[in-house]
């Protein structure tokens, strides 16, 4: 856990996010025994899950690189 530490919080970004990573999802949706429609509305979710989880890490990727760079300095 990194408390407070920007650069541990950014090494464990690079490795996992808290949010469950969009693969992981992508499997339990593909396993799941859905109808068609049911099919349908998930992916479409997953969608916006997927691009929103994307952001979400970039961002925080930005925010703690600029705070790693200012306790290092």
């Amino acid at each position: 856990m990194y408390h407070y530490d920007p650069e541990t919080a950014l090494e464990e970004l690079q490795e996992d996010a808290v949010l469950p990573n969009p693969v992981h999802v992508r499997d339990m949706i593909i396993r799941a025994r859905l109808t068609p429609d049911q099919a349908l509305e998930l992916n479409h979710k997953f969608q916006t899950y997927q691009q929103a989880f994307g952001e979400a890490q970039q961002s925080a990727k930005l925010v703690l690189q600029q705070l790693a760079r200012q306790v290092s300095s």
